[in-house]
């Protein structure tokens, strides 16, 4: 630090010019003229041509670590009945309501034995039999969040379950 050198005071709102330096104690002005004396180690100099010279590095960002567990899509069960049949037609319509009831409580066991946190049931709209079912299925149920009287209750074909 010397003489005529631009000085910032730490901790404090203020800068200005060196006037004096006598042992450890520094006279500056501030840009409106008023003089305050400070000792060495409460200032600090401000260099203008510190940053010129030194070269800028950019480094890479890295991507935000995301867990798998975190990004996967729920399960879906189609309860069409096309899709858990090879023959549909050999099949009466109380047969095919009791085998959609048994492979959606089966699909909601496996869910809750390895953990699988989301579940979409798939009913489809037709006449409402299916879908009644399966909220019938859901409200007996414990630890389950899912809509049960949504905006689309009735328009919708398919229905998420929660598994808490």
């Amino acid at each position: 630090m010397k003489i005529g050198d631009l000085v910032s005071v730490i901790d404090e709102n203020l800068r200005g010019k060196v006037l004096t330096i006598i042992a450890n104690q520094v006279k500056i002005e501030d840009e409106h003229g008023f003089t305050y004396n400070f000792s060495k180690d409460k200032l600090t100099i401000i260099d203008s041509d510190l940053y010129e010279n030194s070269p800028v590095i950019r480094k890479k960002e890295t991507s935000k670590v995301v867990s798998k567990k975190h990004n996967k899509a729920p399960l879906k069960l189609d309860l069409h009945f096309n899709f858990l049949v090879k023959n549909p037609s050999d099949y009466d319509a109380f047969e095919r309501l009791m085998i959609q009831r048994e492979k959606l409580l089966e699909i909601i066991d496996f869910c809750r034995k390895n953990k699988i946190k989301t579940l979409q049931i798939i009913h489809g709209i037709g006449d409402g039999v299916l879908q009644k079912m399966v909220y019938e299925v859901l409200e007996g149920l414990t630890n389950v969040e899912y809509d049960s009287d949504g905006f689309f209750y009735h328009q919708s074909g398919n229905v998420e379950v929660k598994f808490l």
